[in-house]
Order: structure tokens, then sequence, then C-alpha cells
């Protein structure tokens, strides 16, 4: 009998190369292998094989859902971009910054200027924070 306790595993962290599959995914929906490969063939020198190797890593990790219905498998990333997005956010607060959001935003935007626009979307976002709205 499973403990009502019992916690969910995590789920894997994406590798960089796990990234660029999950990008290409999230903008084209549902790809087959050789969908995935046209669009990282171009900026990346990658074998098919490389990327069939790692989507198939990626469904076992269950960073990816298959479709085996139809003869070429159609995969789609298993969680949302904004899903992934703040569990790498959690990720890295917790290891890098020691869970210090106020650190990780300050080196963020040390990192690289946002622009005006940027900075008129965090100000919006810091006022519905504020008010409670989020």
């Amino acid at each position: 009998m499973k403990s009502r306790y019992t916690r969910q595993p995590k789920p894997p962290k994406p590798t960089d190369g796990e990234v660029a599959i999950l990008r290409v995914l999230w903008q084209r929906g549902p790809s087959t292998v050789r969908d995935v490969w046209d669009q990282l063939s171009p900026r990346q020198e990658i074998g098919y094989t490389t990327v069939l190797k790692r989507m198939q890593i990626m469904l076992v990790k269950g960073l990816l859902a298959c479709d085996k219905s139809v003869h070429s498998h159609v995969y789609r990333a298993a969680r949302s971009k904004t899903q992934t997005q703040r569990q790498v956010i959690r990720h890295l607060l917790e290891r890098v910054f020691s869970g210090s959001v106020p650190k990780l935003v300050m080196q963020a935007l040390a990192t690289q200027r946002a622009t005006p626009a940027e900075l008129a979307e965090i100000r919006k976002l810091l006022d519905e924070i504020e008010r409670g709205s989020k």
C-alpha cells in the first residue's frame, strides 16, 4: 500500500541539447524526429541519429511523449515551456542563489541589459505582485 505522504518524483532537468529539442517542439508542436532534425541541423552540426537517440532518452526521462499510432512516431514536449522554465529557474535559484530571488533577478539584469519594453513588462509584473493579483 502506498503512503499518502509519498512524494512525487521531480521531473528531470533538461540538458542544453534537450532544451534545443524542446524549443523546436514548443515552437512547432508535435513533430517527427526528421522535423526536429531539419530545424536543428542548419544551426548546429548534429546528426539525425544523434537527435533520434536524444529524443529516445528524453522519452524515457519523461521529457517527451510519443504518439506511436502513426508510422513515423510523433513526439511532443511532455510539459509546457512555462512549466519547464519554472522548473529550471527553481533549480538554479536553489543551487546557485541559495533561494534568493532578489540575487537571481539582480544578476540576470546585470548580465544582460533589458530593453525599455522589457523593463516596462517587469514593472507591470512587480505592480501586479504588489497588488496581490498574481
